[in-house]
């Protein structure tokens, strides 16, 4: 058992799984976001740079979001908390990766089951085999977190993580086939390219996703050639795909075509490359803006490095990622 968050705080938690409509949403995010502005010391010092009047936000389009970049250098956390996990990106040998303070990850624990269960149904229905080479050779990782956590609540004794195993999955999937057992193979992408070539054999009981991941292993795809030799080696109709980062506690999942859709606490806006502060309309492309607000502790307003578009019934895709590293707005920020 995780200790109950402090008031005021605690009450804004209960109600982000309470959250069934626009209106839920938008006044949930504008308490979370007054909450931040004056208890978050680092979206306050960058609310202070941006000389941004918090009382006159009166929409969510118009809340600013923190770069994402500032939680490699910064602790992101509010007042008065202590992390019990802390989440950490995969970076090259040297880099500075982000680090995603969390004091409950019970939050983060009914985040992903709850959005899980929503798009595939019960977890004990599935057994579920996480290939997740290189995050599972280092400590830190939301991805392998949630997948461990998933592979527990399963409840299938042949659910679990592998690393390079590839024959022994291949040996587990056959199994699941011959069993008609309802299976989800969770994948880095060049371990899923891997076993394709490896192992290709036809799949009618498993769903595959991706999570994306091909940390210099291979040379970078684009997602319509990636899936294409995915569906073509295991026989599918379609690749599914999975949607989060270090600095968020909610996943957008994406059944197909890549279109991901967010659960009721979770939603994507866009902005204009050239000017941050600059909302774009459905289907122009922009920064990916990200409003979770099952980040409570740390920052609900995140503006990503990726490239997307959001379609009109609210799901979106991501195109790619800006080429330069630091979103302009690092700069902006005001310590206190």
């Amino acid at each position: 058992m995780h200790p109950p968050l402090p008031t005021p705080y605690q009450d804004l938690a209960e109600r982000v799984f309470t959250v069934a409509d626009a209106d839920g949403f938008n006044a949930l995010a504008l308490a979370l976001f007054r909450l931040h502005a004056a208890h978050n010391p680092v979206y306050r010092g960058f609310l202070k740079g941006l000389g941004t009047n918090v009382e006159a936000v009166e929409l969510v389009a118009d809340i600013p979001c923190l770069p994402i970049g500032l939680f490699r250098n910064h602790r992101v956390l509010l007042d008065g908390l202590e992390p019990a996990l802390t989440f950490t990106s995969s970076g090259t040998t040297g880099a500075v990766t982000s680090s995603h303070h969390v004091p409950w990850p019970s939050l983060y624990e009914r985040s992903f089951l709850h959005s899980f269960e929503a798009e595939y149904g019960p977890v004990t229905e599935w057994r579920i085999l996480a290939l997740l080479p290189a995050y599972l050779e280092r400590s830190g990782s939301s991805l392998v977190y949630m997948a461990e956590q998933l592979i527990a609540r399963s409840g299938d004794p042949l659910s679990g993580t592998y690393l390079y195993q590839y024959d022994r999955l291949a040996s587990v999937l056959k199994q699941s086939e011959a069993e008609g057992k309802k299976t989800l193979l969770l994948g880095v992408t060049f371990a899923l390219l891997d076993l394709a070539e490896q192992h290709p054999m036809a799949l009618r009981h498993t769903t595959i996703m991706e999570t994306g991941g091909m940390k210099g292993r291979r040379p970078e795809l684009v997602r319509d050639e990636l899936h294409a030799i995915l569906k073509r080696s295991f026989g599918v109709l379609a690749i599914h795909s999975e949607y989060g980062m270090t600095e968020l506690l909610s996943q957008a999942w994406s059944t197909g075509e890549g279109m991901y859709r967010c659960p009721p606490w979770m939603r994507v806006l866009v902005r204009d490359p050239n000017d941050p502060f600059e909302r774009l309309g459905t289907g122009r492309t922009g920064g990916v803006d990200v409003i979770d607000l099952a980040n409570v502790t740390s920052c609900p307003f995140i503006a990503t490095q990726d490239l997307g578009r959001v379609a009109a019934d609210g799901s979106f895709e991501v195109l790619g990622r800006f080429d330069f590293s630091d979103l302009r707005g690092c700069n902006l920020l005001v310590v206190e």
